[in-house]
Order: structure tokens, then sequence, then C-alpha cells
């Protein structure tokens, strides 16, 4: 596993390298986000492990440009920064997976081998097909009917978690877990949000209507009624 490390804090740095290194994997460390996003830039990563507190800056500015750059490497955010608005912030942003400092590294470890398992897993199927609805997980395209839909990164996300799930209802639990990699209720409207905006940009002008809203339950792609 190569492992990206945005950290400014050297004695913590030097910790995750050493403990990393010593389990055979490859470890690159950056101090400031700007060298962060020149590494990533540069190199294909299996996780990138990102503070909040830069010294130029917030984490989520980095994640943010990366998502832009269309990047989906995932990104752990491992931060003093502890409060919920924190966590649904980092998450909203692109983040993947959150863990407050002072961690433990068994919990740091189980979290950076899932997400690297979670990356891999998606790469073995790259395309989904339904309802005319064709999604390319490597080009990370979206076209229905053969006209291109553009995604913003977490929509795309949520497409492919409901095209996966095919015909069957799933709940906002089920969203918040499985998307946002929320356990916890952020007591937003984030799923319903994000619904609306993707239906609007997969069903609108037509006429069969893939992704629906069952009522009191959650949603479903269903390719007919």
């Amino acid at each position: 596993m190569k492992v990206l490390v945005v950290e400014d804090d050297d004695e913590n740095a030097v910790f995750i390298r050493d403990h990393l290194t010593n389990q055979g994997h490859t470890i690159d460390i950056a101090p400031d986000g700007a060298q962060g996003l020149r590494f990533s830039r540069a190199e294909e990563y299996d996780v990138i492990v990102l503070d909040r507190l830069l010294p130029d800056g917030d984490g989520i500015e980095l994640v943010k440009q990366l998502r832009h750059d269309r990047k989906e490497t995932p990104v752990l955010f491992l931060t003093n920064l502890s409060g919920i608005d924190d966590r649904v912030h980092g998450l909203e942003a692109g983040g993947d997976d959150y863990l407050v400092k002072p961690f433990a590294l068994s919990e740091f470890m189980a979290r950076l081998l899932a997400l690297a398992r979670r990356a891999s897993v998606k790469e073995r199927s790259t395309v989904l097909s339904a309802g005319g609805v064709e999604m390319d997980l490597i080009k990370r395209t979206v076209r229905r009917q053969g006209k291109e839909i553009e995604l913003q990164p977490r929509e795309f996300q949520l497409l492919e978690y409901l095209m996966r799930n095919e015909g069957r209802v799933v709940t906002r639990t089920m969203l918040l877990e499985n998307v946002w990699d929320f356990h916890f209720d952020p007591n937003t409207n984030i799923v319903e949000t994000h619904i609306s905006r993707l239906r609007a940009k997969v069903d609108r002008g037509h006429a069969n209507e893939l992704i629906q809203t069952i009522r009191g339950v959650g949603y479903s792609f269903r390719v007919s009624s």
C-alpha cells in the first residue's frame, strides 16, 4: 500500500511513517497542503492521510482541489478538530473517513486498510449499466441514452451506490454510512439535498424516473415502477 501523509507535526508524521514502513508499506510525507497537492498530482496513492490544521490552511481545501481534479484517492482526515460540524464539513468536502487525535494505532490501521480495500473493490467493477444509464468508474463519466451527465464527486458516489443496489430500497441511514461514511446522524438534510440534485440531473427530460422516493422508507434506483 502506498500512502501520502500530509501532516505538519513532525513527531506524529514520523510515528505514522515508521509504523507503516515496518508493516511493508510505502510512505511519502508532506508538511503542508501545497506540497501535499503536488505529491498527490504527481503520484498515485492508495490512501491519503490528511490533517485539517496545516501551516498554509485547512486540509479541506486540498480535498476540494483533488476532487475538482477528478482524483478519487480515499482521504482519511486525522485531526484535532473533533466537533460534529468539523466532521460533517470534512466529509461533505470529499473526505472518506475522519479520525480525531489522539488516536489508537489499531483503529487508525483498521480505517486505513478499509479505505484501501474499498478503493480496490471499486476498481474491479469498472462499468455499471441499468435503465439506459451507463457509469464508467474509471473514466468517472455518466451517460443516459448516450448523453453525458456532469456529476459532482459526491453525486457520483451516490448514484454508484444506488445503481449497485438496483431494485432494492436503501434507507437514509444506509446512504449516510455507505456514501458519506457517517456512523451517526448529522441532523442535516444532506441526503435529501443530494438526492434532489441527482434526480434533477439524471431524470430530467425523461418519462421514466429511475431515482424514486419510497415514502417513509428510503430511495430506490428502479428501471420500471
